[in-house]
C-alpha cells in the first residue's frame, strides 16, 4: 500500500508540476507581453488562484464541476469527472498560477539587451523568446521552480478530501489497521524529510553554483 500511495503522490507531483509549469509560462507570457485583454486575463486567473487555499479549490472542484458539466450540456443528472482527475486538473490549475510568478520574474531579471540582440539578428519575436530569453531566464529560476515542486510534493497530501489513497492516506490505513499510529507517523514524515531534505539540498548547490557562475561571467 505504501508503494501505491508513494506512485501515486509521485505521479500527481509530476503530471501537475509539468502541465502547471507549462501553463504557466503561458500566463507569464500574456502578462508580460499580451495585449490588454490578455494582460487583464491573466492576472485575474493568477491573483483569484493565489488568494485561495488549495484544498477549497480541490473541494469545490470535485463537487461543483460535475453540476457545470451537467448544466453545460444539458445532461440529466451531474457528470461526474473523477476523484484521480480532479486532482491532477485542480493541482496543475493551482500550481500554474505561482509557476506564472516565478517565470515571470525569471523573463523580467534577463537584459532587454539580448532580446534586443536576437531581433537585430534577424529573428522573431518568438523565436528570440524561445531560443534566447526563456532558456536563460530557466536556468536562472530553476532552483525557485525546483522550490515550488517540493511544495506542490507536499500538497499532494490534501487530496484526501476527495477520498484519494496517495502516501499519507496510505500510512493512514495502515496505521489504523495495524493499531501502530506512532511507529507509521514517524516513518512517513522521515520519507518526506529525507526526499524533501534532499531535493532542497541539491537546489541549494545548484543555486550556489549559478551565482557564482554570475559572479564569474560578470568579472
Amino acid at each position: 500500500m505504501f508503494r501505491d500511495g508513494m506512485s501515486f503522490t509521485l505521479l500527481l507531483t509530476a503530471v501537475a508540476g509539468s502541465l502547471g509549469l507549462a501553463l504557466g509560462i503561458g500566463l507569464a507570457v500574456m502578462r508580460t507581453w499580451g495585449n490588454r485583454f490578455l494582460k487583464t486575463g491573466a492576472t485575474l486567473y493568477v491573483n483569484t488562484f493565489r488568494s485561495l487555499p488549495l484544498v477549497l479549490v480541490i473541494f469545490w472542484f470535485f463537487f461543483l464541476v460535475p453540476f457545470l458539466v451537467q448544466w453545460a450540456t444539458g445532461s440529466s443528472r451531474p457528470v461526474p469527472v473523477g476523484a484521480v482527475w480532479s486532482a491532477m486538473i485542480t493541482f496543475t490549475l493551482f500550481e500554474a498560477a505561482y509557476f506564472c510568478e516565478i517565470v515571470r520574474s525569471g523573463i523580467n531579471g534577463i537584459p532587454a539587451g539580448q532580446s534586443q540582440a536576437a531581433l537585430a539578428l534577424g529573428m522573431s519575436g518568438r523565436t528570440a523568446f524561445t531560443n534566447v530569453v526563456l532558456p536563460q531566464a530557466l536556468r536562472n529560476m530553476l532552483p525557485v521552480l525546483l522550490t515550488q515542486v517540493i511544495i506542490l510534493f507536499q500538497d499532494t497530501s490534501l487530496v484526501y478530501v476527495i477520498n484519494i489513497i496517495d502516501f499519507v492516506g496510505a500510512a493512514n490505513k495502515i496505521a489504523q489497521r495495524d493499531g501502530r499510529l506512532m511507529e507509521v507517523y514517524i516513518f512517513t514524515a522521515v520519507v518526506y524529510f529525507v526526499i524533501c531534505f534532499g531535493v532542497s539540498s541539491i537546489v541549494k548547490t545548484y543555486q550556489t553554483r549559478v551565482m557564482a557562475t554570475g559572479s564569474a561571467s560578470g568579472h
